[in-house]
């Protein structure tokens, strides 16, 4: 009976070994002054920045979803770590923080150092978008667990805010514009019905050019999160802001809710904006009605800020200085804590 390694049970070390060689120099290149030392070490350090009072650590943990599948059937992984990175630090600077490091972890069926790599790549380009540092993570090789080429995505992101700053939601009042920036596509959100719709009812393959689009449903498809986090930092220095929310799984029908006191209703125009194609390709593909669309997708908008009347003005204009598309989208009414559309 031939003798059994680690190796031959399905965990390669040495292949971890060079995973992790390739993935130091990425995480070097997002670095803050903050981070105490590299990668490697049983676990990270950072210190807080100078200037806090009474700072408070702010922490958020997601994942990427069903879009994996799709970075699957197209061969391309170079991207999926923007969208893992953006997952927790828009949900960290929606309550005023800046966000300082971030954590990925990544489960494989085997370890391939390049397209782990490829992947890490995609979360260093993050973090450097949203200004925090990588520090570290895990890599983990189950090859029992995942199918051959498949892996999942999660991520660890941590910022940092004056406790007196913290942006909660408690001030909103009826009267208050709500402002939304727009999306780059379906960002990470919603791929469990868009799959079904662009891969079965459409029938497309990933290269295939999505009708009315004029680009393949892979580069649609895997168009990466945007990360809003640089620009909202700046709008805070200017402009108080009374509430934020990261339109996400639930669309801005579930996730405005979130952020705003009893009593206080969202009253949305759904004309206020331009929806991009993809959401009408896949609503008139699928016969997925209005309200199943709204709360299953961000349609165009994946940012909300509520401001006061007089402050809206201003805020869009800082936002739209620093490269944001932005739209007055609705006001606050008195009502039960929702949303509707009017």
């Amino acid at each position: 009976m031939d003798p059994l390694t680690y190796r031959s049970a399905g965990v390669d070390i040495g292949a971890g070994d060079e995973a992790v060689r390739r993935i130091a120099p990425l995480a070097a290149s997002t670095k803050r002054p903050e981070v105490l030392g590299g990668i490697g070490a049983f676990a990270s350090f950072v210190s807080l920045p100078a200037g806090y009072r009474e700072p408070v650590l702010v922490s958020s943990t997601d994942g990427v979803g069903t879009k994996l599948k799709v970075a699957f059937l197209a061969g391309r992984h170079d991207t999926v770590g923007i969208d893992l990175v953006a997952m927790g630090v828009n949900d960290v600077v929606v309550h005023g923080a800046e966000p300082l490091y971030f954590l990925d972890y990544l489960a494989v069926h085997r370890v391939d150092p390049a397209q782990v790599g490829t992947i890490v790549s995609g979360v260093a380009e993050g973090c450097r978008r949203a200004g925090c540092a990588l520090v570290g993570g895990e890599t983990a090789e189950m090859n029992e667990l995942y199918a051959p080429g498949e892996y999942d995505l999660a991520g660890f992101a941590v910022g940092v805010v004056e406790k007196s700053d913290i942006v909660t939601g408690s001030e909103v009042r009826p009267g208050d514009r709500v402002l939304g920036l727009a999306s780059s596509g379906l960002h990470s959100n919603g791929y469990t019905l868009a799959r079904r719709v662009v891969f079965e009812r459409l029938g497309l393959k990933p290269g295939d050019t999505v009708p009315g689009l004029g680009r393949s449903a892979a580069d649609e498809l895997l168009e990466p999160t945007r990360i809003y986090v640089k620009p909202v930092l700046a709008l805070l220095k200017t402009v108080p802001v009374l509430a934020m929310a990261h339109v996400t799984g639930g669309g801005v029908t579930l996730n405005l809710p979130r952020v705003l006191p009893e009593g206080c209703q969202a009253a949305i125009d759904p004309r206020a904006w331009p929806v991009p194609p993809i959401f009408r390709i896949i609503q008139e593909a699928g016969f997925v009605d209005d309200a199943e669309m709204r709360r299953t997708f961000n349609m165009g908008l994946g940012y909300l800020l509520v401001v006061r009347p007089g402050d809206a003005a201003r805020a869009a204009q800082t936002l739209s200085a620093a490269g944001e598309r932005v739209f007055d989208v609705g006001e606050i009414r008195a009502g039960v804590r929702s949303v509707v559309y009017a």
